[in-house]
């Protein structure tokens, strides 16, 4: 398997696990070969040391000088606009879909259940050759 995300000083990554799972922070600094500086002014994570375990590097970088002050990666951050790229990612509607689906009640299950058999009906009665009276006489409608 060939590695193909190298760390880099102003790289974006997002927290996997840990008190603050979920947020982006950026890289300011390396410490050694398993510690990053990290920090996430706009995502309310603190600077402080990491690992490497417990952050997943994204494709976003900035550029600025290592150790650099928190004032200057905040904007830094903001000119380049991440949380947005960050919103429009598959990877964050993924987990955005993934959270939304673990908040659901046993209501919400029930509807998407009737949702998804109603759709799978009227695909099923489109690929059988349309019968449109039936899906006129049991209430579906497109």
């Amino acid at each position: 398997v060939v590695f193909r995300c190298f760390l880099e000083v102003g790289q974006v990554a997002y927290i996997s696990f840990g008190p603050h799972a979920g947020k982006l922070v950026v890289i300011v600094d390396v410490t050694d070969q398993n510690r990053t500086l990290d920090d996430g002014p706009c995502t309310k994570a603190r600077r402080r040391a990491m690992a490497f375990k417990c952050m997943q590097l994204t494709d976003f970088i900035l550029k600025f000088p290592h150790s650099a002050h928190q004032n200057y990666v905040q904007q830094d951050r903001q000119k380049a606009d991440i949380s947005t790229k960050w919103a429009a990612t598959r990877w964050a509607k993924k987990i955005e879909a993934r959270e939304r689906k673990a908040n659901m009640t046993d209501c919400d299950h029930f509807k998407v259940m009737k949702a998804k058999k109603m759709r799978n009906r009227i695909i099923k009665n489109e690929q059988e050759g349309g019968n449109v009276m039936l899906a006129e006489r049991e209430g579906w409608h497109r």
